[in-house]
């Protein structure tokens, strides 16, 4: 695939679907509060946990290596007549990727694209960046230098 074959809006749904994968549950709810009257959802795969190998990299250059398996939930569905939307999260929690997709077909509606955009995927990537930046600034403090003093030297 080339550069030139990537679509601008192929991106921008991979950063939503990732900000709203990483919410949690109750952040989603809460965003479905927001949603008011939908038309029926249709399902085109209903809500389904499986499992996903994990791979990982020495230092993130070397060579990859299976990590481990990990729990992961899929679904598929229309609201209305709209696009598909689909909703993948870590561990099993079928309704949480329900609402990823409901969030996901409604994004990809022009006339609620903006206000979703700015009232449930802008909010929850600030509140996401500010808890990696608490995260990072806690291991900061908390780490230790280390040194040694090499034999003859004071």
């Amino acid at each position: 695939m080339t550069n030139e074959s990537i679509n601008p809006n192929h991106e921008a749904r991979r950063r939503w679907l990732a900000v709203l994968a990483r919410a949690t549950r109750p952040e989603l709810e809460k965003a479905w509060a927001l949603l008011g009257a939908l038309p029926p959802l249709a399902h085109v795969r209903p809500a389904e946990s499986g499992m996903v190998m994990l791979r990982g990299r020495v230092g993130g250059t070397g060579d990859a290596f299976n990590l481990g398996e990990a729990s992961v939930t899929r679904c598929a569905l229309r609201v209305g007549t709209g696009a598909l939307g689909v909703g993948y999260a870590l561990g099993r929690d079928r309704r949480k990727a329900e609402l990823i997709a409901v969030l996901d077909a409604l994004l990809q509606d022009p006339a609620r694209h903006a206000d979703l955009m700015r009232e449930v995927v802008e909010l929850l990537a600030r509140q996401q960046a500010a808890q990696r930046d608490a995260t990072s600034r806690a291991a900061a403090a908390s780490k230790v230098e280390f040194f040694t003093f090499v034999r003859g030297q004071a």
